[in-house]
């Protein structure tokens, strides 16, 4: 762990059977926190054999995914966005696998619901997602994974295999003190309605971060 790094602990655990639109159905063990840096109410989803997962972590690292909030694709299956599948396949995976969803409260890559619609309404002007949340004052991406890595030590899983196309994750928790010992991608989940926006991540992923806006 990294020294810097202020303790969480684990505040509530409970039992909750899960069932998604398409019929899955799994059980997870949810866990609350405090000592969160950000005080907000992030969750983490142990999921299939977890506890086996955290005893083997010396020859194969449980499977994590820190996904961020989205309301309009998680709950409403918006099209505009890869969220809601990559949410629904994240859960299998880990039950599969033995690991922990990280359900991070950072909507809109961090800037919040209200100014992702703002952001919205600014992409169907013709910018792409990151330049819409230039365009508003914020970073391309506010995304900050402190309280994952919180969450993470207060389960006691110091290694771990990441599911994630976004290097951004593996790069942030390995600074804080996460030893990520490989990434698992994702599916592509391209519509007609999200082409855009999935062009947009690929291309941001490759190049270095954008700066901060000068508004």
């Amino acid at each position: 762990m990294s020294d810097a790094l202020p303790i969480a602990s684990i505040r509530t655990q409970v039992t909750v059977p899960l069932q998604f639109p398409d019929g899955y159905a799994t059980e997870a063990r949810v866990f609350s926190f405090d000592g969160l840096v950000d005080g907000r109410e992030h969750l983490a989803l142990g999921l299939g054999e977890w506890r086996a997962a955290l005893d083997r972590q010396a020859d194969e690292a449980p499977l994590v995914r820190p996904h961020s909030e989205c309301l309009t694709g998680d709950v409403f299956g918006s099209q505009r966005c890869d969220c809601g599948p990559q949410l629904r396949e994240g859960v299998e995976r880990i039950a599969d696998a033995g690991g922990f969803l990280l359900y991070l409260r950072q909507e809109g890559r961090g800037i919040g619901l209200y100014p992702k619609l703002d952001a919205y309404a600014l992409q169907d002007t013709g910018l792409d997602t990151y330049q819409a949340n230039l365009a508003l004052g914020h970073r391309a991406d506010e995304r900050d994974y402190t309280t994952a890595a919180q969450m993470l030590t207060a389960l006691g899983a110091q290694r771990v295999r990441l599911l994630t196309n976004n290097p951004d994750k593996a790069e942030q928790l390995t600074r804080l003190g996460v030893s990520v010992v490989g990434c698992v991608p994702t599916g592509i989940y391209l519509s007609e309605a999200n082409a855009g926006y999935l062009a947009a991540k690929a291309s941001h992923h490759a190049r270095p971060s954008d700066v901060p806006s000068a508004r």
